[in-house]
């Protein structure tokens, strides 16, 4: 008991501390709304049973008041600092967390879960929020925006927000590589094909439910995550490249949905934040932008790690995560995602400002 309440009195200080970090300036974009994995996950996880969790210390050990979120991150996630950048608050809160109702969605949601991916089998994977489970949620949300602001505005909200999406990484690494199902029925070309498919019909509905600014995100260089260096032990723990191959040929083929989408549903702009390029600059470079460390991650023994996240009962983690590109095996740390964050929003998400 004594721990519940002292959690739930550090989240209350961190809520008072990013109230105080909010910006009060006229926002052009109204509202940004996240569907997504853990990459966006800002707490959703922790109110359903699965395993793919990270309501734990070391998580959440930079983020304002110390708190372990439910962010697979030291601190804020890329969706957070995308949405300071567009003037609105600091951080993006979780649909499902009970701390913040509709007022807070109103400028704000993410409805991700980490472990999720375009295909549904993906979810099923670890337990966790499935895709069109998330646009379900989406939905209800449209109806409780709509009471609270009323139907007028809650148009228009709709309408004027950036809806980012961050999808795709699962279902190749926890699905497609891990689980024999999929492997069996598709070629990994023929996935990539069936997954753009789903992501297609995604941002239809999106379209049909009132959404005009969307953002579809790409794949990271996916083989040079730690945990992914693991399966490398012959080759000396370097990236798996048919895994970053993979994420460019399925980057490829987002951004050729993106173009046709703009071509065939009138009045939409979807845009293609690849985070690709930028992320891989870092892994080769990372001393050029103030890391020491790129392979390992910081939240870990010093070693490769075969966990997907940290460890409870061996919390480990290096002193300063601002020297680490990686928080945990599968994750980045808050400056390297501050770093592809500002990337995107000056390179792609600019013509939203």
């Amino acid at each position: 008991m004594v721990f519940i309440h002292r959690t739930w009195v550090l989240m209350i200080l961190a809520e008072f501390v990013i109230m105080l970090m909010s910006r009060t300036t006229e926002a052009k974009v109204p509202a940004v709304i996240v569907f997504g994995d853990s990459s966006v996950d800002a707490g959703n996880n922790n109110q359903i049973p699965t395993v793919a969790r990270s309501n734990f210390v070391p998580y959440g050990r930079d983020f304002p008041g110390g708190v372990p979120t439910g962010r697979f991150s030291n601190g804020r996630v890329p969706t957070d600092f995308i949405s300071e950048a567009f003037g609105l608050r600091p951080i993006v809160p979780a649909y499902l967390d009970p701390m913040y109702n509709i007022s807070d969605f109103a400028v704000g949601v993410t409805f991700a879960s980490a472990g999720s991916g375009y295909d549904n089998a993906t979810s099923d994977v670890l337990s966790v929020i499935s895709l069109s489970r998330e646009l379900d949620y989406y939905k209800e949300y449209q109806r409780k925006l709509k009471a609270y602001l009323g139907e007028a505005k809650a148009k228009i909200v709709i309408k004027e927000a950036l809806y980012l999406m961050s999808l795709g990484t699962n279902d190749f690494l926890e699905n497609y590589y891990t689980m024999p199902d999929r492997r069996n029925q598709f070629t990994v070309d023929q996935y990539q094909v069936f997954l753009i498919g789903i992501a297609r019909k995604f941002v239809t509905d999106l379209y049909k439910l009132g959404a005009r600014k969307v953002s579809v995100g790409g794949l990271p260089p996916m083989g040079c995550m730690p945990l992914e260096r693991t399966t490398n032990l012959f080759n000396g723990y370097e990236c798996m490249e048919e895994y970053n191959m993979v994420a460019l040929s399925f980057n490829n083929k987002l951004s050729g949905l993106v173009n046709r989408l703009n071509k065939e549903l009138k009045g939409i702009q979807v845009v293609f934040s690849n985070p690709y390029q930028v992320f891989l600059g870092l892994l080769k470079k990372p001393s050029s932008y103030g890391f020491v460390e790129a392979e390992t991650a910081c939240c870990a023994t010093g070693m490769f790690e075969m966990g997907y996240a940290c460890s409870r009962l061996r919390a480990l983690s290096c002193e300063d995560a601002d020297k680490y590109i990686f928080w945990d095996a599968f994750h980045p740390t808050q400056r390297t995602s501050r770093i592809i964050s500002d990337h995107l929003v000056k390179t792609v998400l600019h013509k939203f400002l």
